[in-house]
């Protein structure tokens, strides 16, 4: 397997990540300690887990980490979706980032089966 910083998935969470930042960091300050912070949690969280899951010594343990990767996709997908109807971004940044999420997703979701088909242990 590549080292994790050369797989696609990961480099697409981490511009993700980049561009939730941008986006985030022109919340309210109200919102500092609450949908800010979660926000930008949840798209780290992607990119880490990510990395993490590749850099374990097991299927299993891979498999899991990238589950889990997903599954902040979708938290930051629903976060960026109250953000939106609350009215903190605009609709034209929202739709740069959720079609980055949907490619993330589909990248993610190679990669998860690829480990999921493999024979490494």
């Amino acid at each position: 397997m590549k080292n994790y910083k050369e797989l696609d998935a990961w480099q697409l969470a981490t511009n993700l990540v980049v561009e939730v930042y941008k986006v985030a960091n022109h919340f309210p300050k109200e919102e500092m300690y609450a949908l800010t912070s979660q926000t930008k949690r949840a798209s780290v969280s992607v990119a880490a887990n990510i990395a993490e899951g590749v850099g374990r010594q097991y299927k299993k343990d891979t498999i899991q980490f990238l589950y889990i990767s997903r599954g902040s996709l979708y938290e930051l997908e629903t976060l960026l979706v109250i953000a939106l109807r609350l009215e903190l971004f605009s609709k034209q940044d929202s739709d740069i980032l959720n079609s980055m999420i949907e490619k993330s997703l589909q990248v993610l979701n190679g990669l998860i089966n690829y480990y999921e088909r493999s024979n490494l242990k």
